[in-house]
């Protein structure tokens, strides 16, 4: 059987990530009230910025294991992510170890974390790749829409590759929504029919919480 990520390791995660994000930056939160309070949930965040994971973590009312592509899990970095429960896996093959450990997740009742386009990029949910849709139609759970914004406004004078100190990072948190069709069907049609619905869901969310914070 595939070892399932501790959720205690999760939960040590969120509260260094409370410490380190609003320690260094101004997150302003709006929607967490969204987020189920029990059961399986899949967070779908945009990705324009290094931070945007940390950021989620520490500001979310649940635990969250991510799915981080294996190039970062080097060394003692690789290390403390795995002990805070986080998610490897290889995005050029079908990491059969990673899809069964996130579905473990679920079956759990935790949340897995996913960045949707795959890499990072604009953020704008443009491009959507398969997984958010196979995990979301096989597990049943819902998805939750992550928009952050701010990461990426201007680069910080101490480290040019993080935002600036203290600068605010808006993370707004949408509806839940089921990304199947209620049929259960985990065809090659049925999945693609399901990003297309998640992908207006996103982009829509996107929209909105620009209007939202006025980024």
């Amino acid at each position: 059987m595939t070892d399932v990520p501790s959720a205690r390791g999760a939960e040590v995660g969120r509260r260094i990530g409370v410490g380190l994000m609003y320690g260094l930056w101004k997150p302003r939160v709006l929607g967490a009230w969204r987020v189920p309070a029990t059961g399986p949930v899949i967070y779908a965040v945009n990705h324009s910025h290094n931070i945007d994971g940390p950021m989620v973590m520490g500001v979310a009312p649940r635990p969250t294991h991510f799915l981080i592509k294996k190039e970062a899990f080097v060394g003692p970095l690789g290390r403390f992510l795995t002990g805070i429960g986080q998610l490897k896996v290889d995005r050029h093959s079908t990491d059969r170890t990673a899809i069964a450990r996130a579905l473990g997740v679920l079956t759990d009742g935790g949340v897995l974390g996913i960045f949707p386009e795959g890499t990072r990029g604009e953020g704008d949910f443009a491009s959507l790749r398969a997984g958010l849709a196979y995990f979301a139609v096989r597990s049943g759970a819902p998805i939750v829409p992550v928009a952050v914004l701010g990461s990426t406004d201007r680069p910080g004078r101490l480290i040019k590759g993080l935002p600036p100190l203290r600068s605010r990072v808006d993370v707004v948190f949408g509806d839940p929504f089921d990304a199947g069709d209620g049929s259960g069907r985990r065809t090659r049609k049925a999945l693609d029919e399901a990003t297309e619905r998640i992908q207006k869901q996103l982009t829509a969310h996107l929209e909105n919480a620009r209007r939202l914070t006025n980024r």
